[in-house]
């Protein structure tokens, strides 16, 4: 009984009175359709920074500590299980060995990882500088990072530690570069994906 009356007096309100119904896209003179293609390049505040085809040091910091401390504790958590089935002593239950394993790739896991989101933010930040100092985005910059990220790891350790594990960092840093190029070339990632997208679009 109360709804209808509400009903009715607000219809008649919106007949008679000085209101009408509120629609925040009527004055575009666009159908609704329209209103929700939205594009799918990024969108910059100033056209400087559309122009440059690499991340910003902050995204750097993200992408490598992130990816880093990910694949470490992966690897130290599978090293650390593996750790604790070769230390099962016979005799142990399930629920004992089990627990150990779990306690071994936790350990494991949690020191890989830490230790690789550091070393991945040592390079993001050497390879944002580098760029930085350079202008300019090619190979050079990953390896010059790897230098500096494995030189500035394994400084406490002497020089000559510093200086074998620096020019590790650069080749590594070197040949994930050029194998990313690679794949890129052979592999593209776009072709791929508009590949898998193109049997869905016609269901």
């Amino acid at each position: 009984m109360d709804h209808s009356t509400d009903s009715s007096s607000s219809s008649a309100a919106s007949s008679n009175g000085p209101y009408r119904q509120y629609h925040p896209f009527q004055e575009l003179n666009l159908p609704a359709e329209y209103l929700y293609n939205l594009p799918t390049s990024p969108d910059f505040l100033f056209g400087e920074e559309a122009m440059r085809q690499r991340r910003s040091m902050t995204q750097n910091l993200m992408y490598y500590c992130g990816a880093g401390y990910a694949l470490g504790a992966i690897s130290g958590a599978l090293k650390g299980s593996v750790e604790g089935l070769k230390s099962a002593e016979a005799g142990e239950t399930i629920k004992l060995r089990t627990s150990r394993v779990l306690s071994s790739g936790q350990h494991r896991g949690k020191n890989y990882g830490n230790t690789a989101a550091l070393i991945g933010m040592y390079y993001g930040t050497l390879e944002s500088w580098v760029q930085s100092q350079r202008d300019t985005d090619d190979v050079w910059n990953s390896v010059a990072a790897g230098l500096g990220t494995g030189a500035f790891y394994r400084c406490v350790a002497g020089p000559r530690a510093a200086a074998v594990a620096g020019a590790f960092g650069a080749v590594a840093a070197g040949v994930c570069v050029a194998g990313e190029q690679i794949l890129q070339k052979y592999f593209p990632l776009e072709q791929i994906v508009k590949r898998i997208q193109t049997p869905w679009n016609h269901i």
